[in-house]
């Protein structure tokens, strides 16, 4: 996975026209107008779950240099240079951040996403959910100038070390800031502390907290869980009031037909070549050597592959992925690796917290960390992407963990969602 980070502050959203479940909003790149609250400077929080400087696609390849390679057993690219692509999701109140984020020295990609938050200064605080790209600060501060606003807080909702790897140098570009993280952080193979990574002086996420500096406009539920394989999953979801907006990290994804903007062109061609892992998982049929041919069709053959690597472990059907593809993408879904290792195995908690947001907050778009956003999504349609859940809270405990291989019928006989009004 990616780092990325958030920024968030209270300040009333614009919301976007309805459209069908799961497609994302319409928002605006870089370049947006500076905002300034009605009752002074406003201010912002962020998230972190990206890298440390961000850059338009415009900028030169040396403004988005740095050098990182950790990762255990896969690091983490690309290793020296990201693009950073920023758009306005809702006018004057929240941006996102994304970047490209790459499985060790792999063909297979997707987006990182990091969310700011603006808020006045008349309110008690600022802070949601996202996760700092490395080198993200640089249009940080770009926008930070166009508001006139501090950083105030920069929040990690996971556990993941693909979302804090780059915390520690994220919050080194804005010191005053206090950083904010989710409870039982953790790390494998060797349990590391957080000052490890670079992070000092952090607070940690508590369930429905009413006490934080952001408490009268965004709202937080955790979700924590026992231990699954090797360690506890633990995410903080986020809904801020003015907008309506629920800011998840990995909870559930909207995979969309076109690759996300962050993801480079080569990146896209070498998922399309038909190298090692396509005739390995091919499991025995003739896979033709075609060269590859840079164009519309290539691309999005390569975009296809990665999505299928990225949901499902060993998918049977890389050397035709489309109609594969077709069946995960447009619609609102958990993720079935997320769903298989994790949600499958702890359903009374995840019900729990699902049923909590559903309950409480009356979000009309959804912004996650990875693929595309924001989404247009209610509280029904957030219910019908883990509709699964009951099955697992119907079977017998030895029975829960399904199994990891694509099964294409599955998800073909799932009805797509329908936009529901709250």
């Amino acid at each position: 996975m990616a780092a990325t980070s958030v920024a968030s502050a209270p300040r009333p959203l614009r919301a976007t026209p309805r459209q069908a479940v799961g497609a994302p909003c319409h928002h605006h790149h870089h370049h947006a107008p500076p905002f300034h609250g009605p009752r002074g400077r406003p201010r912002l929080a962020v998230s972190a779950s990206a890298g440390d400087e961000a850059s338009s696609g415009s900028a030169s390849s040396s403004s988005r240099f740095y050098f990182n390679i950790t990762g255990f057993p896969f690091p983490l690219g690309p290793f020296l240079n990201r693009r950073t692509i920023r758009t306005e999701a809702v006018k004057g109140s929240v941006w996102l951040f994304e970047q490209e984020q790459a499985l060790g020295f792999s063909s297979v990609s997707t987006n990182t996403r990091m969310t700011v938050i603006s808020s006045a200064p008349a309110a008690s605080g600022c802070t949601p959910p996202s996760h700092p790209p490395k080198n993200a600060s640089r249009y940080c501060t770009s926008l930070i100038k166009e508001l006139g606003a501090p950083v105030e807080h920069i929040v990690l909702p996971t556990f993941a070390y693909e979302h804090k790897v780059f915390l520690g140098p994220f919050s080194r570009k804005f010191p005053k800031a206090q950083v904010w993280v989710a409870p039982r952080q953790w790390s494998w193979p060797v349990n590391l502390p957080l000052e490890f990574f670079g992070v000092f002086r952090s607070k940690p996420l508590e369930d429905e907290d009413d006490g934080t500096p952001w408490a009268a406009e965004i709202e937080q539920k955790v979700l924590s869980s026992p231990e699954v394989g090797i360690g506890p999953y633990v995410e903080v979801a986020f809904y801020h009031k003015p907008s309506r907006t629920l800011l998840v990290t990995d909870a559930v994804i909207f995979v969309p037909r076109q690759p996300p903007e962050c993801i480079g062109k080569e990146s896209l061609l070498a998922a399309a070549k038909n190298g090692l892992a396509v005739k390995i998982l091919s499991k025995g049929r003739e896979v033709p050597d075609d060269p590859i041919v840079d164009n519309k069709l290539t691309r999005e053959k390569g975009w296809e592959r990665m999505v299928l690597q990225i949901l499902f472990l060993g998918p049977s059907n890389l050397l035709e992925p489309n109609a594969s593809f077709a069946q995960m993408s447009q619609k609102l879904i958990v993720s079935p690796i997320v769903k298989t290792l994790v949600f499958s195995k702890v359903p009374e908690k995840v019900r729990d917290w699902v049923d909590r947001i559903a309950a409480d907050w009356p979000f009309r778009r959804i912004i996650p960390a990875h693929f595309a956003a924001p989404i247009n999504a209610s509280r029904s349609d957030f219910l019908a992407a883990f509709a699964f859940l009951d099955e697992f809270l119907r079977s017998d405990p030895q029975h829960r963990l399904a199994s990891l291989s694509y099964s294409p019928h599955s998800w073909a006989r799932r009805p797509a969602t329908s936009p529901r009004t709250t």
